[in-house]
């Protein structure tokens, strides 16, 4: 028989696992473009991210749009809405 000690160890360990597998495909979900939903809408040279999603942001929500992501890995970033 195992020890009450053994048994909690245990069930806090499966109890974790079973938490974290929810969390993590949680992720997968907020998947930028080409994910779920994201439009393309243009591209424009900015010199951030952070300065491309500000700045077109109220154009999306002027288009009933919510979100912006913009593709920092080019040098004039494709912009996306959702």
């Amino acid at each position: 028989m195992k020890s009450w000690r053994t048994r909690i160890g245990v069930g806090l360990a499966v109890g974790a696992a079973a938490l974290a597998v929810p969390l993590s495909a949680t992720t997968a979900s907020a998947a930028p473009p080409p994910g779920d939903g994201w439009v393309p809408v243009g591209a424009e040279r900015y010199p951030s991210k952070a300065a491309c999603e500000a700045s077109e942001l109220p154009t999306a929500q002027a288009n009933g749009y919510h979100e912006v992501w913009c593709d920092d890995s080019k040098e004039i970033m494709p912009i996306f809405n959702r």
